[in-house]
């Protein structure tokens, strides 16, 4: 089912660890419209890059999401957050960079994880910038990219 001209829900629901563990990964009417939303802000993005993105995790359900680790406040879970790549463009913090400098791209949180960038759309729309940091299995941020 397409969402917007690039993207479909089969792409934002994907997961390799629900197919692994038997884990569904069905989303609710709720869910689809958020996961709506969140593709709307992603063809912004693939516009601004003018190359493709790649997703690598959207909709996470609360199982799912306790199995990768994941906050248990993740906008994940509400369909309202996507980690992603554009290799044709950059690295992940050059992504990162060309959203933070532009303001046409709505996003409450834009964070520059290594090796992908998460965008969230949760809440108002605050454009929150972060740098993940990552030290022994524990992940700590800092404001801005570095």
């Amino acid at each position: 089912m397409n969402l917007t001209a690039h993207f479909t829900l089969e792409e934002l629901t994907h997961s390799e660890i629900a197919t692994r563990k038997g884990i569904d990964n069905t989303p609710s009417a709720e869910v689809i419209a958020n996961l709506t939303e969140l593709a709307g802000v992603l063809e912004q993005v693939r516009e601004l890059l003018g190359v493709p993105i790649h997703v690598n995790s959207a909709y996470r359900g609360p199982k799912i999401n306790a199995a990768v680790g994941g906050s248990s406040t993740s906008a994940h879970m509400t369909g309202q957050a996507a980690d992603f790549i554009a290799p044709q463009f950059g690295s992940p913090l050059e992504v990162a960079k060309a959203i933070w400098q532009t303001t046409g791209i709505p996003f409450a949180q834009l964070i520059y994880e290594g090796t992908w960038v998460h965008i969230g759309i949760r809440g108002d729309m605050r454009r929150q910038v972060m740098t993940a940091h990552f030290d022994g299995g524990k992940v700590r941020y800092t404001q801005g990219l570095a």
